[in-house]
């Protein structure tokens, strides 16, 4: 007997072959209050217990963590990012490190008020109390930070046992970043006959010439590029980003009028592109703007690249050939525009612009009564679609599918307060609490938040729903940042489009694919047809996979594996890790997301520098 084919929600799909999270089971109500426990006890006697288990196997796993557990682990105990799910993998994850194990010793780190063990939710409701420690971690090839979740057992109150478990590594021993009183100095005293000063050294090292040979070339100085550029150079890697752009910043600078950051602050575009070149100047980085990457070469048994750079330098253009051991792809996350080549009839159209977001520099003024069409429903697309309704345009917004909608102070509000705001805790504390939830527990949690989200955004959102709009709340209502790993798109966070699509004053054309483009027209799957004089496609874009192999070729593209969603164990694939192809790296994402992880791709590959790791190392 044939089944029938399970539909999936528009919601849960992702990248394609990103695994959908499993959300964790939280763990059951403490037998008895826990406000009157002794927490610094409790964190004290279950750290002993694992700093035993380190070294003894013969330790019952059970009597340190719960049955449905969760240790996350980032290049502690391998060169890889882990989440071990379950007593059984978490046993396994532990016996599996080299002995004397690579993971030596937790600590608990009281030094300051936020990292000093304390009674804390487990679940957003709090409901489920429990103890927080924050860690510090001494592996056999360096030291980093980790916290810990625990509960009370529910048969026995007097046994604290682990819910979450996570440790990430900071510095390599003998390898410390060069900051605080390891910073170096401006001059080296003493008699040195034809020495150079700052200003000659500096010039020489930004433009590669002797002794300075890049170890690290990183394609692209966005974001990505810029932080992992600086970890770099913080721990004496030598690197050179390279960028196709006339300046620094201009990956935001040149993209569309009004764009504004959707973080908490909404940061301008052309401001961030500001400081992106304040940032790599103050921070001394080597930076070649106007450069394309012609030709690459892997050598695969000196382990090197051969790499040919086309360079504009005011009116003259250099060849220069580089060989660096490692290229970054620092493109962003999401690689090249998509645009939907495949519809008929894109030749056609006679009206005054087609083209997609990416290439969308703003509306035309005194425009009034002129109609735009703007196909898509996410962030770009209602920034768009607002900037053409301020210059007087009639403007429809076409919806194939669903759309998460959140309002900003919701946002900060219920998902980020007390974490990232004005009255959190230092940002480095905060990323560790962040970051410390392993996805399918943060997925869980998530839910929770959004729900209280969509409770305060009631109104908007069925005034939105009135107007036509389609509404989702994430991959199994787990909200936008899970939606965001998931897939890397399908939201909207208003900064006044919503209302406008409320108010009838941007109008949605929701649920039709497009047949063909006409003259002045686009005609709908339904049959259905809109007049438009501008088109604009914010239609996403295709995997950083595809700009390698754009940009490396075939070969290499085949080999890497592609970029973003989850892996099996609920890690983001790819990004920040490698890539399956030595010496090439995929980094990206937000600016926390690169805050994080440029110091672990950092660390991995000072780890192969100096001869802590291989690539084919776990």
């Amino acid at each position: 007997m044939a089944t029938a084919a399970v539909e999936i929600p528009r919601s849960n799909h992702g990248i394609p072959g990103s695994h959908l999270i499993v959300q964790a089971n939280l763990p059951a109500a403490p037998p008895k209050a826990t406000e009157s426990v002794n927490p610094q006890s409790i964190a004290t006697a279950w750290v002993d217990s694992f700093n035993a288990l380190l070294n003894d196997d013969s330790i019952a796993i059970e009597k340190l963590f719960i049955k449905d557990s969760y240790w996350r682990d980032l290049l502690c105990s391998s060169w890889d990012y882990h989440t071990h799910h379950g007593l059984i993998k978490i046993s396994s994850a532990l016996k599996s490190q080299n002995k004397p194990s690579r993971l030596r010793v937790l600590e608990i780190d009281a030094s300051s008020e936020i990292k000093k063990p304390r009674v804390c939710s487990i679940d957003f409701n709090g409901e489920i109390k429990g103890v927080q420690a924050f860690l510090t971690v001494k592996t056999d090839v360096g030291s980093g930070r980790g916290l810990v979740k625990l509960v009370a057992d529910t048969t026995d109150a007097a046994s604290w046992k682990a819910f979450t478990l996570f440790t990430t590594l900071e510095e390599l021993k003998g390898h410390e970043e060069s900051t605080c009183a390891r910073r170096p100095t401006g001059v080296d005293h003493g008699a040195h006959p034809g020495r150079l000063n700052w200003q000659q050294r500096r010039d020489r090292e930004a433009n590669c010439e002797p002794p300075f040979d890049p170890a690290v070339l990183i394609i692209g100085a966005g974001q990505g590029g810029l932080t992992v550029a600086a970890r770099l150079k913080q721990l004496g890697v030598p690197t050179l980003i390279i960028d196709r752009n006339a300046r620094i910043g201009d990956n935001w600078r040149n993209r569309y009028h009004q764009l504004v950051l959707h973080d908490s602050v909404f940061t301008p575009k052309d401001k961030l592109a500001e400081w992106f070149e304040i940032y790599a100047k103050a921070l001394e980085l080597n930076v070649w703007t106007k450069t394309n990457l012609t030709d690459s070469n892997w050598d695969a048994s000196k382990r090197q690249w051969t790499l040919t750079l086309d360079r504009e330098i005011g009116e003259k253009n250099e060849t220069r050939t580089l060989h660096p051991r490692h290229v970054i792809q620092a493109t962003g996350h999401s690689g090249e525009p998509y645009f939907p080549s495949h519809i008929k009839g894109l030749d056609n159209f006679k009206g005054d612009r087609l083209v997609h977001s990416a290439q969308f520099t703003g509306p035309e003024t005194n425009a009034k009564g002129k109609r735009a069409v703007i196909v898509g429903c996410c962030n770009s697309a209602h920034d768009i679609a607002q900037d053409y309704y301020e210059h007087g345009y009639d403007v429809t917004m076409v919806q194939r599918s669903t759309t998460l909608v959140v309002t900003c102070d919701s946002l900060i509000d219920v998902d980020m307060k007390g974490t990232y705001s004005e009255e959190g805790p230092p940002v480095e504390d905060a990323d560790i609490l962040n970051m410390s939830d392993p996805n399918p527990v943060a997925a869980r949690l998530k839910m929770d938040a959004n729900r209280e989200i969509n409770r305060r955004d009631a109104p908007l959102l069925r005034a939105l729903m009135a107007a036509g709009f389609a509404l989702d709340s994430g991959p199994d209502c787990s909200g936008i940042f899970m939606k965001y790993l998931h897939r890397g798109g399908g939201y909207y966070i208003d900064v006044g489009a919503s209302q406008l699509i409320a108010d009838g004053k941007i109008k949605i054309k929701q649920g039709q694919g497009i047949e063909r483009v006409n003259a002045h027209s686009l005609t709908f799957k339904d049959g259905s047809e809109l007049e438009a004089d501008e088109i604009v496609f914010a239609t996403g874009y295709q995997n950083m996979r595809e700009t390698a192999r754009k940009i490396f070729g075939n070969e290499l593209a085949d080999k890497v594996k592609d970029v973003w969603g989850f892996d099996e164990e609920g890690e983001t694939r790819t990004m920040w890790r490698r890539t399956g192809h030595p010496g090439f790296w995929f980094f990206g994402g937000n600016l926390a997301l690169c805050r994080f992880f440029s110091r672990l791709l950092a660390l991995q590959i000072k780890g192969m520098e100096v001869g802590l790791m291989k690539y084919e190392d776990d």
